[in-house]
């Protein structure tokens, strides 16, 4: 048990942080491309409590990181926010600035992989350090769950970030006929989770993400 709670209280921010400010980054960079939806919404706002959902940003990683405690193995973390909401016929140029906005998030969990990562190494930087194993389990913690964030939302499934990245760029007829997978999205992203041909998928990515910073860090 207090192992659980130990792995709780490490994952909690990191967790919190990443999925939130996910979603509040979508909807400052609508309002910035015309879009006030989430503006009015209430939702450009880091406060947690406008962006979580009880389910994806609580339960669901909440029990993977109690199964992970429980069983010592190291399962995919991941969960989401409430989305915030976008109206994109409301941008300027709704198709091109789809783009910009679909990409916020994912570059949103860029940034705060980077900033986990500074943590880690000043916990590497003094081992002894009062605060030293805190601040490197912290920020092994955040560098994970955002690395997964970013590039499972790049994935070019729609609604995912990356679909939503890809119906930008083509031709419109080929962008209307891709967008048509959208309410199939969800399903296809759940079979390829419980195929494991997900992870297959996202590991070596993730690993090679995660080299990249601790070459760029030094750790």
């Amino acid at each position: 048990m207090e192992s659980l709670i130990a792995t709780l209280a490490i994952w909690a921010l990191p967790v919190l942080l990443a999925i939130t400010l996910h979603e509040a980054a979508h909807g400052y960079v609508a309002r910035h491309f015309g879009d006030p939806t989430a503006e009015q919404e209430g939702r450009i706002t880091l406060n947690p409590f406008k962006h979580i959902d009880p389910v994806g940003t609580v339960l669901v990683p909440g029990a993977i990181l109690a199964l992970s405690s429980l069983l010592g193995g190291g399962g995919m973390l991941f969960g989401w926010a409430k989305p915030v909401p976008v109206n994109f016929n409301r941008l300027r140029r709704p198709k091109a600035d789809m783009l910009w906005v679909a990409a916020a998030g994912p570059f949103m969990n860029f940034l705060m992989a980077l900033g986990w990562a500074l943590l880690l190494k000043f916990g590497l930087s003094d081992p002894l350090g009062t605060y030293a194993e805190p601040m490197r389990e912290m920020g092994m913690a955040g560098i994970q769950i955002n690395s997964v964030l970013m590039l499972l939302n790049l994935l070019p499934i729609p609604p995912l970030d990356g679909g939503r990245i890809v119906v930008s760029l083509l031709p419109h007829r080929l962008a209307w006929k891709f967008a048509r997978i959208e309410p199939y999205g969800f399903p296809i992203l759940l079979v390829l989770l419980f195929t494991g041909i997900l992870g297959h998928i996202l590991w070596p990515l993730i690993a090679i993400f995660q080299t990249l910073l601790a070459t760029l860090f030094g750790f």
